[in-house]
């Protein structure tokens, strides 16, 4: 988990995450989500924080939502993966959400 790309002109930081299948549902992710936009807001002095996740994969979404980020849109064909194209879910949360208070 971490901030995969920075844009410091936008301040903005889009974090990605992977966990193995055995500790999935556990809430770990959602945990992890929370900690690191905490980071990204105050040490980084970011203003938006934004993830994305493949369409077949809502439990992440989920996990995005339960840390207080929202739901933008779909990025169509937003990302080449293991030898294709695919659709992904974008989410994002903004320094000044109401939902950043629940954190």
């Amino acid at each position: 988990m971490g901030f995969g790309k920075l844009d410091r002109l936008n301040s903005c930081g889009h974090i990605g995450y992977v966990l193995a299948e055995d500790y999935w549902g556990q809430g770990l992710i959602t945990e992890a989500i929370k900690r690191i936009i905490q980071f990204g807001f105050d040490n980084i002095k970011l203003n938006r924080i934004e993830a994305v996740h493949f369409m077949e994969n809502e439990a992440s979404g989920m996990a995005m939502v339960k840390a207080g980020m929202l739901y933008e849109g779909t990025l169509r064909k937003g990302i080449f993966a293991k030898g294709k194209f695919w659709d992904v879910k974008q989410y994002a949360i903004i320094k000044d959400d109401p939902a950043k208070k629940a954190l």
